[in-house]
């Protein structure tokens, strides 16, 4: 499987990322772990989850998903050949991005993890209310100390982003090796200043909503669709003028040409992207994650890419 640079970090990864967020949620300890072993008996090694998984749902507190995790690397008894990314600054009991916050999301993370370290920790949003240099100061303290491999910011703006990696370089400060911003067919905001600031500093992109929150799927194409599920809702935005139909018509065209289904391709469209290193992705079932891992094998040719670019501008 290939592997991609996370940044200067020197960690590298498969692209496609698991993303852990319904890991005690959507997917049980059982389901979580069984997929868990399949996406690494594929190729794949990386995993992402946060501090707050899943603290929005009646009966979880928060740190569902990490102990999840823990409790399946605990079970296999391996850990130097998975990627475990985690995130603070976004949950209610540890909330914002101040030196002694992070230091203690941590250590709550490493014991939930049921590991020594971290190999990706990643600030979950922008903090303005704290300055750049104390945060990148408390990830000093937990790289040095061995706790930490790599540092990550997730949903910084372009202007945040380039501030903080300046300040890392004045101060002598670790830097941010990787973004983590939504980016997807449906949503293309990062191109430009944000995507630029990654390509200039060498910084990785692990892009989350690849399928638009199941939309690139295809199973959302008419208003009789959208009330068949709790998240047609959310996706009635998506059919709303003509970008979503012309998208979709894309994939579909693409996914036939291909012997893939549209998801695979919408997912292999983020993978072929400037800077990205892999978009994440979430599966409850063995089937759903079969199909995704599919989306590495995908190789798209220029022509299915400059279509999929035509129908989402």
């Amino acid at each position: 499987m290939e592997r991609r640079p996370l940044g200067r970090s020197g960690l590298s990864i498969a692209p496609l990322m698991l993303g852990g967020n319904v890991f005690g949620w959507t997917a049980d300890e059982a389901t979580s772990h069984a997929i868990l072993d399949a996406f690494v008996a594929g190729g794949f090694n990386a995993v992402d989850t946060a501090d707050v998984y899943s603290a929005w749902v009646p009966g979880n507190s928060g740190g569902d998903s990490e102990k999840v995790i823990g409790s399946w690397l605990k079970a296999r008894g391996r850990r130097d050949d998975v990627i475990i990314a985690t995130k603070v600054g976004m949950w209610p009991a540890r909330l914002g991005l101040s030196a002694a916050n992070i230091i203690a999301a941590a250590e709550d993370s490493l014991r939930r993890l049921q590991t020594d370290y971290i190999d990706l920790y990643q600030s979950h949003r922008d903090d303005a209310d704290t300055p750049q240099d104390e945060t990148l100061e408390a990830f000093d303290r937990l790289l040095k100390a061995g706790k930490v491999r790599a540092i990550g910011a997730s949903n910084f703006e372009a202007e945040r982003l380039d501030s903080a990696i300046a300040a890392s370089a004045a101060k002598g400060l670790p830097r941010y090796d990787t973004l983590q911003p939504a980016y997807n067919l449906m949503d293309r905001r990062i191109e430009g200043r944000l995507q630029q600031v990654c390509l200039d500093t060498g910084a990785s992109i692990i892009s989350y909503y690849g399928l638009a929150s199941g939309f690139l799927t295809g199973k959302y194409r008419t208003e009789a669709d959208l009330a068949k599920s709790p998240r047609g809702a959310g996706m009635k935005k998506h059919l709303d003028g003509d970008k979503g139909p012309r998208v979709l018509a894309a994939l579909d065209a693409a996914a036939a040409e291909l012997g893939a289904t549209p998801a695979q391709v919408a997912l292999a469209w983020v993978m072929a992207r400037p800077a990205v290193a892999a978009p994440i992705a979430s599966a409850t079932s063995l089937a759903q994650l079969e199909e995704l891992m599919g989306a590495a094998r995908l190789s798209l040719d220029p022509a299915h890419i400059a279509r999929l670019d035509a129908a989402s501008a």
